[in-house]
Protein backbone atom coordinates (compact mmCIF):
# COMPACT_ATOMS: atom_id res chain seq x y z
CA UNK A 1 0.00 0.00 0.00
CA UNK A 2 1.30 3.71 -0.98
CA UNK A 3 1.64 5.40 2.02
CA UNK A 4 1.98 9.06 3.47
CA UNK A 5 4.85 7.55 5.37
CA UNK A 6 6.41 5.62 2.04
CA UNK A 7 5.92 8.86 0.38
CA UNK A 8 7.87 11.04 2.62
CA UNK A 9 10.62 8.32 2.65
CA UNK A 10 11.18 8.42 -1.25
CA UNK A 11 10.83 12.21 -1.18
CA UNK A 12 13.53 12.28 0.95
CA UNK A 13 15.71 9.96 -1.01
CA UNK A 14 14.95 11.25 -4.58
CA UNK A 15 15.39 15.09 -3.33
CA UNK A 16 18.97 13.73 -1.74
CA UNK A 17 19.82 12.40 -5.40
CA UNK A 18 18.62 15.33 -7.09
CA UNK A 19 20.39 17.64 -5.28
CA UNK A 20 23.98 15.71 -4.75
CA UNK A 21 24.02 13.66 -8.40
CA UNK A 22 23.98 14.98 -11.65
CA UNK A 23 22.16 13.05 -14.42
CA UNK A 24 24.42 11.15 -16.38
CA UNK A 25 22.62 12.84 -20.04
CA UNK A 26 23.97 16.44 -18.28
CA UNK A 27 26.74 15.47 -17.05
CA UNK A 28 27.71 13.84 -20.93
CA UNK A 29 27.06 16.63 -22.47
CA UNK A 30 28.85 19.22 -20.49
CA UNK A 31 31.70 16.43 -20.72
CA UNK A 32 31.22 16.98 -24.66
CA UNK A 33 31.52 20.50 -24.77
CA UNK A 34 34.32 21.04 -22.65
CA UNK A 35 36.00 18.69 -25.12
CA UNK A 36 35.01 20.76 -28.21
CA UNK A 37 35.53 24.47 -26.62
CA UNK A 38 38.37 25.61 -27.87
CA UNK A 39 37.68 29.40 -25.98
CA UNK A 40 40.22 29.08 -22.92
CA UNK A 41 37.94 30.87 -20.41
CA UNK A 42 34.82 28.62 -21.26
CA UNK A 43 37.10 25.58 -20.85
CA UNK A 44 37.95 26.99 -17.30
CA UNK A 45 34.39 27.39 -16.53
CA UNK A 46 33.22 23.84 -17.84
CA UNK A 47 36.23 22.19 -15.93
CA UNK A 48 35.08 23.74 -12.59
CA UNK A 49 31.73 22.44 -13.36
CA UNK A 50 32.55 19.03 -14.16
CA UNK A 51 34.71 19.11 -10.95
CA UNK A 52 31.70 20.67 -9.04
CA UNK A 53 29.60 17.86 -9.89
CA UNK A 54 32.26 14.75 -8.86
CA UNK A 55 32.67 17.03 -5.33
CA UNK A 56 29.11 17.25 -4.70
CA UNK A 57 28.66 13.43 -5.08
CA UNK A 58 31.95 12.57 -3.50
CA UNK A 59 30.80 14.47 -0.24
CA UNK A 60 26.83 14.49 -0.86
CA UNK A 61 26.25 17.97 -0.64
CA UNK A 62 24.01 20.05 -3.03
CA UNK A 63 25.38 21.27 -6.29
CA UNK A 64 24.59 24.55 -6.16
CA UNK A 65 24.15 27.18 -2.92
CA UNK A 66 20.52 27.42 -4.33
CA UNK A 67 18.98 24.08 -3.74
CA UNK A 68 16.16 25.38 -5.55
CA UNK A 69 11.95 25.73 -5.68
CA UNK A 70 10.57 22.43 -4.86
CA UNK A 71 8.68 20.89 -7.68
CA UNK A 72 7.23 17.41 -8.08
CA UNK A 73 5.56 15.29 -10.94
CA UNK A 74 3.24 12.62 -10.18
CA UNK A 75 2.15 10.53 -12.51
CA UNK A 76 -0.22 7.32 -11.86
CA UNK A 77 0.12 4.26 -14.07
CA UNK A 78 -3.13 3.10 -15.95
CA UNK A 79 -2.93 0.20 -13.45
CA UNK A 80 -4.36 3.18 -11.10
CA UNK A 81 -7.27 3.25 -12.70
CA UNK A 82 -10.93 3.24 -10.98
CA UNK A 83 -11.70 -0.02 -11.62
CA UNK A 84 -8.42 -1.77 -10.49
CA UNK A 85 -9.17 -2.58 -6.48
CA UNK A 86 -5.59 -4.03 -6.03
CA UNK A 87 -4.47 -0.58 -5.20
CA UNK A 88 -5.34 2.41 -2.46
CA UNK A 89 -3.93 5.83 -3.62
CA UNK A 90 -4.97 8.39 -1.54
CA UNK A 91 -3.99 12.19 -2.64
CA UNK A 92 -3.62 13.39 1.29
CA UNK A 93 -1.15 10.84 1.65
CA UNK A 94 0.44 12.02 -1.26
CA UNK A 95 0.80 15.49 -0.46
CA UNK A 96 1.24 15.39 3.27
CA UNK A 97 3.77 12.52 2.73
CA UNK A 98 5.85 15.14 0.26
CA UNK A 99 5.10 18.21 2.37
CA UNK A 100 6.77 16.24 5.04
CA UNK A 101 9.45 15.09 3.30
CA UNK A 102 10.91 18.51 1.98
CA UNK A 103 10.71 19.96 5.63
CA UNK A 104 13.00 16.94 6.99
CA UNK A 105 15.20 16.60 3.73
CA UNK A 106 15.57 20.66 3.94
CA UNK A 107 17.15 20.12 7.51
CA UNK A 108 19.26 16.97 6.34
CA UNK A 109 20.62 16.98 3.10
CA UNK A 110 20.16 20.54 3.79
CA UNK A 111 18.65 22.85 1.38
CA UNK A 112 18.85 26.47 1.60
CA UNK A 113 15.72 27.69 3.06
CA UNK A 114 13.97 29.11 -0.51
CA UNK A 115 10.43 30.00 0.17
CA UNK A 116 9.00 33.11 0.83
CA UNK A 117 5.55 34.87 0.39
CA UNK A 118 5.30 36.94 -2.90
CA UNK A 119 4.54 39.87 -1.18
CA UNK A 120 5.63 40.26 2.80
CA UNK A 121 9.43 38.21 1.58
CA UNK A 122 8.83 36.57 5.03
CA UNK A 123 8.91 32.39 4.91
CA UNK A 124 10.10 29.95 7.35
CA UNK A 125 12.75 27.38 7.53
CA UNK A 126 11.45 24.59 5.98
CA UNK A 127 10.71 25.20 1.84
CA UNK A 128 7.31 25.04 2.51
CA UNK A 129 4.71 27.18 2.20
CA UNK A 130 1.23 28.22 0.23
CA UNK A 131 1.13 26.10 -2.98
CA UNK A 132 4.69 25.18 -2.35
CA UNK A 133 5.89 22.28 -2.67
CA UNK A 134 3.79 22.43 -6.19
CA UNK A 135 2.68 18.77 -7.27
CA UNK A 136 1.91 18.19 -10.84
CA UNK A 137 -0.29 15.45 -11.54
CA UNK A 138 -0.92 13.33 -14.87
CA UNK A 139 -1.86 9.75 -16.03
CA UNK A 140 0.68 8.29 -18.46
CA UNK A 141 0.30 4.80 -20.86
CA UNK A 142 2.49 2.32 -18.21
CA UNK A 143 0.74 -0.23 -17.13
CA UNK A 144 1.60 -0.15 -13.70
CA UNK A 145 -0.37 -0.49 -10.39
CA UNK A 146 1.67 2.69 -9.02
CA UNK A 147 3.10 5.96 -9.51
CA UNK A 148 6.14 7.54 -10.34
CA UNK A 149 7.07 10.25 -8.12
CA UNK A 150 9.87 12.98 -9.97
CA UNK A 151 11.57 15.81 -7.97
CA UNK A 152 12.19 18.79 -9.99
CA UNK A 153 14.50 21.41 -7.62
CA UNK A 154 14.13 25.16 -10.10
CA UNK A 155 16.53 27.61 -9.51
CA UNK A 156 15.93 30.88 -9.05
CA UNK A 157 18.00 32.65 -11.39
CA UNK A 158 17.24 30.46 -14.58
CA UNK A 159 13.48 30.80 -13.50
CA UNK A 160 13.73 34.70 -13.50
CA UNK A 161 14.74 35.29 -17.11
CA UNK A 162 11.34 33.08 -18.40
CA UNK A 163 9.60 35.15 -20.68
CA UNK A 164 6.27 34.79 -22.81
CA UNK A 165 4.50 36.05 -25.38
CA UNK A 166 1.17 36.10 -27.66
CA UNK A 167 2.83 36.12 -31.04
CA UNK A 168 0.34 36.89 -33.73
CA UNK A 169 -0.99 33.76 -35.99
CA UNK A 170 1.12 33.89 -39.38
CA UNK A 171 1.71 31.27 -42.37
CA UNK A 172 3.87 28.54 -40.91
CA UNK A 173 7.05 29.16 -42.29
CA UNK A 174 6.42 33.18 -40.88
CA UNK A 175 4.89 31.19 -37.68
CA UNK A 176 8.53 29.51 -37.20
CA UNK A 177 10.28 32.56 -38.01
CA UNK A 178 8.68 34.58 -35.24
CA UNK A 179 8.75 32.05 -32.76
CA UNK A 180 12.90 31.47 -33.49
CA UNK A 181 13.31 35.31 -33.04
CA UNK A 182 11.15 35.28 -29.99
CA UNK A 183 13.55 32.64 -27.99
CA UNK A 184 16.80 34.33 -29.46
CA UNK A 185 15.83 37.41 -28.33
CA UNK A 186 14.94 35.86 -25.16
CA UNK A 187 18.33 34.29 -24.93
CA UNK A 188 20.09 37.61 -25.81
CA UNK A 189 18.18 39.47 -23.18
CA UNK A 190 19.22 36.48 -20.71
CA UNK A 191 22.84 36.55 -21.26
CA UNK A 192 24.46 35.14 -18.41
CA UNK A 193 21.93 35.46 -16.06
CA UNK A 194 20.55 31.72 -15.80
CA UNK A 195 24.07 30.12 -15.52
CA UNK A 196 24.61 28.76 -18.94
CA UNK A 197 25.46 26.53 -20.83
CA UNK A 198 21.68 26.00 -20.15
CA UNK A 199 18.83 23.85 -21.36
CA UNK A 200 15.95 26.23 -22.67
CA UNK A 201 12.69 24.89 -22.35
CA UNK A 202 10.01 26.10 -25.11
CA UNK A 203 6.19 25.70 -25.31
CA UNK A 204 4.10 26.57 -28.20
CA UNK A 205 0.02 26.35 -28.28
CA UNK A 206 -2.61 25.87 -25.72
CA UNK A 207 -3.69 28.79 -23.26
CA UNK A 208 -1.40 30.95 -22.04
CA UNK A 209 -0.30 29.15 -19.04
CA UNK A 210 -0.62 25.78 -21.11
CA UNK A 211 2.20 27.46 -23.10
CA UNK A 212 4.22 28.07 -19.81
CA UNK A 213 3.79 24.62 -18.30
CA UNK A 214 4.86 23.04 -21.60
CA UNK A 215 7.65 25.06 -21.49
CA UNK A 216 8.57 23.38 -18.30
CA UNK A 217 7.66 20.17 -19.21
CA UNK A 218 10.00 20.33 -21.88
CA UNK A 219 13.22 20.76 -19.94
CA UNK A 220 12.47 17.14 -18.33
CA UNK A 221 13.13 15.73 -21.51
CA UNK A 222 16.59 14.26 -21.73
CA UNK A 223 19.49 16.12 -23.97
CA UNK A 224 19.50 14.87 -27.24
CA UNK A 225 15.96 13.75 -27.41
CA UNK A 226 14.21 15.55 -30.17
CA UNK A 227 10.35 16.14 -30.59
CA UNK A 228 8.51 13.36 -31.75
CA UNK A 229 6.89 15.94 -34.50
CA UNK A 230 9.55 16.00 -37.49
CA UNK A 231 8.82 19.36 -37.85
CA UNK A 232 9.25 20.55 -34.68
CA UNK A 233 12.25 18.43 -34.10
CA UNK A 234 13.81 20.35 -36.82
CA UNK A 235 13.27 23.80 -35.24
CA UNK A 236 14.90 22.43 -32.17
CA UNK A 237 17.75 21.46 -34.12
CA UNK A 238 17.67 24.96 -35.93
CA UNK A 239 17.32 27.00 -32.60
CA UNK A 240 20.18 25.24 -30.52
CA UNK A 241 22.75 26.00 -33.83
CA UNK A 242 21.23 29.85 -33.13
CA UNK A 243 21.10 29.81 -29.62
CA UNK A 244 25.43 28.67 -29.47
CA UNK A 245 26.13 30.78 -32.54
CA UNK A 246 25.09 33.61 -30.15
CA UNK A 247 28.41 33.12 -28.67
CA UNK A 248 27.26 34.07 -24.89
CA UNK A 249 29.10 30.94 -23.72
CA UNK A 250 29.65 29.49 -20.26
CA UNK A 251 28.37 31.61 -17.38
CA UNK A 252 28.11 34.00 -19.94
CA UNK A 253 31.75 34.79 -20.31
CA UNK A 254 32.26 33.86 -23.86
CA UNK A 255 32.51 30.32 -25.81
CA UNK A 256 30.67 27.55 -28.45
CA UNK A 257 28.20 26.57 -26.36
CA UNK A 258 25.25 28.68 -24.22
CA UNK A 259 22.74 25.56 -24.62
CA UNK A 260 22.85 22.43 -24.07
CA UNK A 261 19.57 21.37 -25.86
CA UNK A 262 16.43 23.22 -26.99
CA UNK A 263 13.32 21.19 -26.04
CA UNK A 264 10.09 21.92 -27.81
CA UNK A 265 6.54 21.11 -26.69
CA UNK A 266 3.73 22.11 -28.04
CA UNK A 267 0.13 21.62 -27.56
CA UNK A 268 -3.66 23.07 -30.35
CA UNK A 269 -4.16 26.24 -29.95
CA UNK A 270 -7.34 29.07 -30.45
CA UNK A 271 -7.64 29.92 -33.99
CA UNK A 272 -6.62 33.36 -33.18
CA UNK A 273 -3.89 32.74 -30.74
CA UNK A 274 -0.31 31.62 -30.94
CA UNK A 275 1.00 31.94 -27.09
CA UNK A 276 4.74 31.05 -26.70
CA UNK A 277 6.75 30.71 -23.32
CA UNK A 278 10.15 29.86 -22.48
CA UNK A 279 11.71 28.28 -19.62
CA UNK A 280 15.56 28.31 -18.55
CA UNK A 281 17.08 25.79 -16.79
CA UNK A 282 20.84 26.74 -15.57
CA UNK A 283 23.60 23.47 -16.13
CA UNK A 284 22.98 22.04 -13.25
CA UNK A 285 19.83 20.36 -14.32
CA UNK A 286 18.61 18.72 -11.28
CA UNK A 287 15.53 16.12 -11.37
CA UNK A 288 15.60 12.34 -9.75
CA UNK A 289 12.72 10.19 -9.16
CA UNK A 290 11.46 6.61 -8.25
CA UNK A 291 8.39 4.50 -8.83
CA UNK A 292 6.32 3.17 -6.19
CA UNK A 293 3.98 0.39 -6.79
CA UNK A 294 0.79 -0.81 -4.78
CA UNK A 295 3.15 -3.43 -3.12
CA UNK A 296 5.01 -0.80 -1.69
CA UNK A 297 7.95 -1.50 -3.05
CA UNK A 298 10.07 1.25 -4.49
CA UNK A 299 12.07 1.11 -7.66
CA UNK A 300 14.82 4.27 -7.89
CA UNK A 301 14.54 5.09 -11.59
Amino acid sequence: MITKKLIKGVTINILKRAETTLPDDVKQALSRAYEQETNEIARVQLKAMLNNVKLAEELQRPLCQDTGLPLFYVTFGRGCGSGNRNINVNFDDIERGIREGVKEATKTIPLRPNVVNPITREGGETNTGDGIPHINYKIADFNVNGLELLVFPKGGGSENVGAFAMLTPKPEEETVDEIKKFVLDAVLNAAGKPCPPTIIGVGVGGSADMAMSLAKTALLRPIGVRNGDGRVARIENELLDAVNGTGIGPMGLGGKTTALDVHIETADTHITSLPVAINFQCWVARKASARIYSSGEVEYL
